[in-house]
Order: C-alpha cells, then sequence, then structure tokens
C-alpha cells in the first residue's frame, strides 16, 4: 500500500479549512433559523416556530422561485442545446463572435441587464406584472452557461465521424440528433442543468428590479426578512431554501455522474 506524504496530508487539512470556511457560516445560519432567541443562542432551546412563520408568510415566493427556475431550465435546454450545436458542427471566425455574443448577459452587471429589460419590453401588454418577465431575464442570465457546458462536451468528441457513421446506416438528421448527438453529450447537458437551476433559484441583481409585489422570489423575500432585522425569520428562510432545493440539485448530480459512467 502506497505511504501517503506530508504533502498530502498538507492539501487535505488546506481543502478541510476551506471547507470549513465556506460551510461554517451556512450552519450558523440555518442554526439561528431554529433557535428561540438569536442574541442568547443555543442555550435558550430550539423551536420551529420560525420555520413556521417562514412558511406561513412566504410558501407563495418559494413556490414562485421553484416555478421559475423549472421553466428557465426547460426553455435553456430547448434554445441552449440547439446553439451548442450549432456552434460544434461550424467552427470558424463567426461561430466564434457568437459564443461572445452569447456571453454578454454576464459581462453585463445584472441590474443594467434588467434595466433594458425594462426599457425595451416594459410596455409589452401586461408581461411587466406577471412572473414570465423574470424568467426572460433569467434565461438571459443563464443561457450562456447552458450552452458552454453543452458545448465543451460535444468539442471534446467527434460529433462529425459519430453523425457520419449514423447516417451512413440510414439515419435522419432527426434520428441522429436524438439518437448519437443528445446521448454523447448527457452530461454537459446534466451539468448545465445543474447550474441553471442554482443559478435561477438563488438570482437576486436581476429579479431585484424585475419583481413587482405580486411576483416576488425568494431570494428577494430573503432580502426583505433581512433587512427588516428579523434575523430568525431571515436565517428559517435559508433554511426552507436548503430544503426546497438541495434535493433537486443532489438528483441532477447522481444523474450527471451516472451519465458520465455510462457514456
Amino acid at each position: 500500500m502506497r505511504r501517503r506524504g506530508l504533502s498530502f496530508w498538507a492539501q487535505l487539512a488546506f481543502t478541510l479549512l476551506l471547507c470549513a470556511f465556506l460551510v461554517t457560516p451556512i450552519i450558523l445560519s440555518m442554526l439561528a433559523g431554529v433557535t428561540a432567541n438569536y442574541f442568547v443562542g443555543l442555550k435558550s432551546g430550539l423551536t420551529l416556530r420560525w420555520v413556521e412563520e417562514v412558511w406561513r408568510l412566504y410558501a407563495d415566493t418559494i413556490f414562485l422561485s421553484l416555478r421559475i427556475a423549472f421553466a428557465c431550465l426547460g426553455c435553456t435546454l430547448l434554445l441552449g442545446v440547439p446553439a451548442a450545436y450549432a456552434l460544434a458542427r461550424r467552427q470558424g471566425p463567426a461561430a466564434r463572435l457568437a459564443e461572445e455574443l452569447l456571453m454578454m448577459p454576464v459581462a453585463v452587471p445584472g441590474l443594467a441587464t434588467a434595466l433594458a429589460l425594462i426599457v425595451t419590453y416594459g410596455g409589452v401588454g401586461d408581461l411587466r406584472s406577471s412572473w414570465l418577465f423574470i424568467l426572460i431575464g433569467h434565461v438571459l442570465f443563464t443561457l450562456p452557461f447552458m450552452v458552454r457546458s453543452v458545448l465543451a462536451v460535444m468539442t471534446s468528441v467527434d460529433l462529425r465521424t459519430l453523425e457520419e457513421a449514423a447516417a451512413s446506416l440510414g439515419a435522419g438528421f432527426a434520428r441522429r440528433f436524438f439518437g448519437v448527438v443528445l446521448p454523447n453529450c448527457a452530461s454537459g447537458i446534466l451539468a448545465g442543468s445543474l447550474m441553471v437551476l442554482t443559478l435561477s433559484v438563488g438570482e437576486f441583481n436581476l429579479t431585484w428590479l424585475l419583481h413587482t409585489p405580486m411576483t416576488k422570489t425568494l431570494p428577494v423575500g430573503l432580502a426583505d426578512s433581512y433587512a427588516s432585522l428579523r434575523i430568525e425569520v431571515g436565517s428559517a428562510y435559508t433554511l426552507v431554501f436548503f430544503l426546497m432545493i438541495v434535493p433537486s440539485l443532489i438528483l441532477l448530480q447522481a444523474l450527471a455522474r451516472r451519465a458520465r459512467s455510462n457514456p
């Protein structure tokens, strides 16, 4: 059995310290959400009062955030996968320019993108007061992450050869795309889905400017609860957020691992 040296233990200790640095504030915040009195600490006792209050006051924002996130995921799959396929098939200056233009919403501050949407589409019917307006902003922001994730996998495999082999066996375009292309880039699609879902649920900058009192999402509600100095309620909100989103992320990660192990 190979003996592990000092370098391994030093790297392990550094990794554990970094994880503790990142995770400890989140754990303390969630603990505050089940503490009877935040200023007294855990010795004041544990309670679900704050969680119940969050559910009573903000349940609609939680479900709206999940609805927007999954709708955003569907939109980015329908738009991003074909876009990545087109970019992978057509290498050249035009394709590279299109790829860079797709990254513009990430480079531009979220507030600026939201303001541009309001100026351009804010007067279109009742769109401004609908949750679909927030969805448009989320799709613009997350689409580049889906395209990049799928494109990275597509460029790592020889799609042209695979498609030519399928075509020589009589497969049409639809059969080649759904039977050859998609299975070979499944890991990239799942990785992009994980990023899109996470970013959409937690997106604040765009949503803060695009939302209305009737379309308040989870991050906006969380900011409101902390701004009102209701630390226990805000911390309970964080706890509910994790309980709602973590199972979906675990499922997507499991699917991504399965796709990588079964190419």
